[in-house]
Parts: structure tokens; sequence; C-alpha cells
């Protein structure tokens, strides 16, 4: 199956402050943010207190739903689905809004967000036509821009993620720099076909950082990246444990995070510290993953997922001890071998003078008889 790998890179949120407006607008707003989140383009920085944002997006009523927080749609390759964007101006003033669709993808802190206009899309934000490309929004009133989503023929069966949006440029407070104040709704799409829900664990390591402690722990980090290969947008539970030879000494490591829902073909780098592991010469981590599933996959089947990585744990400051020890033990037999053989000398002397001066005075003794 060919699977996507579509990963751009991510767009630079920034935070916006709204004027004051009715609770209405303020709930519109919230859910906006909430879903989509604010981004710049090019990179530039804005702060709450000069990101103004006097307009609000919300879906339309139609037959695909009412008061949704979101676009979610199943469709078929071919198949298409007509939608709406209702935009509100909340300020005294006209607003003209550029109107545009991007893709979706997984930022690094684990959020949902879409990719700035000067990236192609190439999936959903590809894949839908707009019924006005720019909107005049006249001061405190709405207008809606009508959509068409259509999958084609040969999409591959899955997920897929995208959003509509309003954007605003306007002039930074650097020259030359414009910022790209964006208000938007996130698309969920799923395509109809088989699914093949599937997480890997690649790239898995273990390092290890000992302690001058004979007797003491160390500091390991496990490491590997945790990569969606099936085509169903996926969450995970994760566990890793560490032990010695034979399965000896098992340290589990605590807080590890769950990952974060992931599109088909993204990737998650996971690094996990785990403390007080004994150097037992030979340390091997194991990680389980668990799939999660989304409140439409209840009927789905998840493989839970098991990876492994050793590498060598040597308790050198022990080693060290147990030399000296051994040093020391080897020293003390070989000065009592010594001594005991300077001892065993000067006895020997001692009885073969001993015997000389015997043999002397027998010698001595019959001499005088005769």
């Amino acid at each position: 199956m060919n699977l996507r790998a579509h990963r751009p890179a991510p767009a630079t949120p920034v935070a916006a402050t709204p004027a004051p407006a009715t609770p209405a607008f303020r709930s519109a707003l919230v859910a906006a943010l909430v879903v989509l989140g604010l981004a710049v383009a090019p990179v530039a920085s804005a702060s709450a207190a000069d990101a103004d944002v006097t307009w609000g997006v919300r879906t339309s009523s139609n037959d695909q739903g009412a008061d949704r927080q979101n676009y979610d749609y199943a469709v078929d390759p071919g198949g298409q689905v007509t939608d709406g964007l209702i935009i509100s101006n909340h300020d005294d003033a006209p607003l003209d809004l550029d109107v545009y669709a991007a893709d979706g993808f997984t930022t690094t802190s684990g959020q949902l967000d879409v990719v700035t206009r000067d990236t192609a899309s190439t999936e959903v934000g590809a894949w839908v036509t707009l019924g006005k490309g720019h909107v005049q929004v006249p001061a405190g009133e709405s207008v809606e821009v009508p959509f068409t989503l259509t999958v084609p023929e040969n999409a591959t069966p899955g997920d897929y993620a995208g959003g509509v949006l309003t954007s605003l440029a306007q002039p930074g407070q650097e020259e030359g720099i414009t910022v790209d104040r964006r208000l938007g709704i996130r698309i969920h799409l799923r395509v109809g076909g088989e699914l093949a829900p599937a997480l890997a664990v690649e790239n898995m390591r273990v390092d290890y950082t000992g302690t001058l402690n004979p007797f003491g722990t160390g500091d390991a980090t496990v490491s590997y990246t945790l990569h969606n290969t099936g085509n169903v947008r996926l969450a995970a539970g994760q566990a890793v444990t560490l032990t010695g030879p034979f399965g000896l000494l098992p340290v589990t490591a605590s807080g590890v995070d769950a990952a974060p829902e992931l599109l088909p073909g993204e990737t998650w780098n996971v690094t996990v510290p785990v403390a007080g592991v004994f150097p037992a010469f030979v340390l091997s981590a194991t990680a389980v993953i668990t799939p999660e599933r989304s409140g439409q996959d209840a009927g789905i089947d998840l493989t839970t997922v098991e990876a492994g990585a050793s590498t060598a744990a040597v308790p050198w400051a022990l080693l060290v001890l147990v030399l000296l020890v051994a040093a020391a033990v080897v020293g003390a037999v070989l000065i009592t071998r010594r001594r005991r053989r300077r001892q065993k000398r000067v006895e020997d002397a001692r009885v073969a003078e001993a015997v000389e001066q015997a043999l002397r005075e027998r010698e001595s003794t019959s001499s005088s008889a005769v």
C-alpha cells in the first residue's frame, strides 16, 4: 500500500488577544483558536498586545450538521462533499480577508497545525475548492464562503487533515516583515477503503551514564522514533522497562507521556530518561507501544508493538574497587610468601651451621682420642 509521508515544516504560532466582543463571538473565536491556532508567515513574532483579532469563524449549519467544532467527513475516492464557512466581522470597519485551504500536520508540540500559504498543499488543501478566495465583510456583519471537497479517484484510503482559513496580512513592527494573522477550522477527512492502522518503533537505542559510587546506580536514556506506518491517525500509550542480563534488576520508567495523535506517515521522536539503573554489564530496554483508537475507530483491531535495544553498562567503579582489592590480596600473599622464604633461608642456614659445628666438634673429639 502506498502510504503518505507528507510532513511539511511547521508554522510559527503567535498569540492574539481579541477585541471586546459579544459572547457568541468569544465562543466562536475560542473554538477556532483551540481547533487551529494562529500562525505567521514569513517567520515573525507578535505579542498579544499588537495581535488584535476582530473577526470570528464558525461552520455553516446545513445537511452536514450545526454547531460543529470542526469539519469531519468520510468520503469515498472520487466523491465530494459541500459545506460552508461563516466569517463574522466584529469591528466597526469593513474587513478584507483572504480565504484558502491548507494541509494539516502535527507540530513538534503534538498539536495539529496547517502549512503556511507559501507551502504547496498536496492533499486536503489541494482538494478543497472555495467559492471565494477573498471576501470583504462589512462592519458588524457575517458572510458565508461555500466550498467543495473533492477526493481524487486514486486517493489512498485512510485519514487526512487540513483546514479552511481566513487570513489578514498586516505590516509587522519590524520593517519589511508582514504578519499573517489566521483564523480557521480544521478538516478531518477519512477516505473510504481498507483501513490498516499500524505503528512502528524505529532507531531505538539505549545510552547509559554510570556513577562513581561502586555500589550505586546510574542514569539511562532510551530513545526511539515512533512512526505511523498505517493509514489511520493514531495516538499511543508508551511503557519503557530496563533490565540486566536474564531479566534481572528490572527498572520501569515513570511518567512516560503518551504519544500525540499522528497522521499517516508522520513520526514522533521519543526520549525517556530512566534513573536508578544498576550497571549489570548488559542493559536491555523494552518499549511497549499501545495504539489508541479515536471515537470512530472503536471497531478497528489494533496491535500492540514491542521493540528492544541493548547497550553495555559496565560498573567501572566497582571493577576498579575489585581490582584494587584483588591487587591488595595478591600483594599480601606475595609479601607473606617472600617473608616465609626469607625465614626458611635463615632457618636452613642456622641448621646447616649447627650441623657443621657438630661435625667439627666430632672430628676434634676423634683426633684427641687417637
